[in-house]
């Protein structure tokens, strides 16, 4: 791997992460489909490589939140519990049922997609969704966490991605849901970048993660991830949200054009 590759993941995780986290999001959604069309990192290998960048670049913003008082409460410890078996399940998942590029950039698209139009839909048009504002019963939001859980463990994200929009859409203000999210992030992406590397063992083909490119990229979003959350109450929420609900539906699309070319 050369030296421009690295200090290239270095900036993509620092630029992602800056953006990123004062919403929830540890950046490797967005982060993902640039190891695996720019920087060159094979599949399923990207996945473990994403994870690494989940568990190396989520300490910078968990700190400074934990520094602010943000990360008290239940949520986050309910939103790990039932992420982690998801994401173990995720990750055999992707390795013998999904291992083809074709097959992991349609589930790419899929998820993008629904997601940045909702995100967008959502800040443009708040009034008019009428949200029902109360909180997930215990049962719905184990459920959904589970269900993330394996999606995450399956695409190479914390899952933070899909629970911030969600959780956000049911009323929680974005003080307490950020904090949760990544905790939730770096919890189960800890749990899903050691599964690969077991799974490495008893499988052919790419499946480890690249270490060296992970941790450059963890190491960018560790800065970014701390800036994005000591800068969270200045930044503007509706244009963040916009912009990453632009560029998920963005990337959704030339992945789905990519799949089916």
């Amino acid at each position: 791997m050369g030296e421009w590759t690295i200090w290239a993941g270095f900036a993509a995780g620092l630029l992602i992460s800056t953006v990123t986290a004062p919403v929830g999001v540890s950046g490797a959604v967005f982060l993902l489909p640039v190891q695996l069309s720019v920087l060159g990192v094979p599949s399923p290998a990207v996945t473990p490589t994403n994870l690494l960048f989940n568990v190396v670049a989520g300490p910078g913003a968990l700190w400074r939140y934990r520094r602010d008082g943000a990360l008290r409460g239940r949520l986050a410890r309910r939103l790990v519990a039932w992420t982690l078996p998801g994401v173990v399940a995720g990750a055999a998942i992707r390795v013998f049922a999904l291992p083809g590029p074709a097959v992991f950039r349609l589930l790419v698209a899929a998820f993008l997609l629904p997601i940045g139009a909702w995100l967008c839909l959502r800040t443009l048009r708040p009034a008019r969704l009428r949200p029902d504002t109360g909180e997930l019963s215990q049962q719905v939001l184990a459920a959904l966490a589970l269900t993330v859980g394996v999606i995450g463990g399956i695409y190479g994200i914390g899952g933070g991605s899909l629970l911030g929009p969600i959780l956000a859409a049911r009323g929680v203000p974005m003080s307490r849901l950020a904090p949760a999210t990544l905790a939730a992030t770096f919890t189960t992406s800890t749990a899903g970048a050691v599964a690969y590397a077991v799974l490495a063992l008893v499988s052919s083909g790419p499946v480890a993660p690249d270490w060296w490119l992970g941790l450059a990229c963890g190491a960018g979003g560790l800065v970014g991830g701390y800036l994005g959350a000591r800068f969270q109450p200045h930044l503007p929420e509706t244009a963040l949200r916009l912009l990453l609900g632009a560029l998920a539906a963005g990337l959704g699309a030339l992945y789905a054009v990519q799949a089916l070319a």
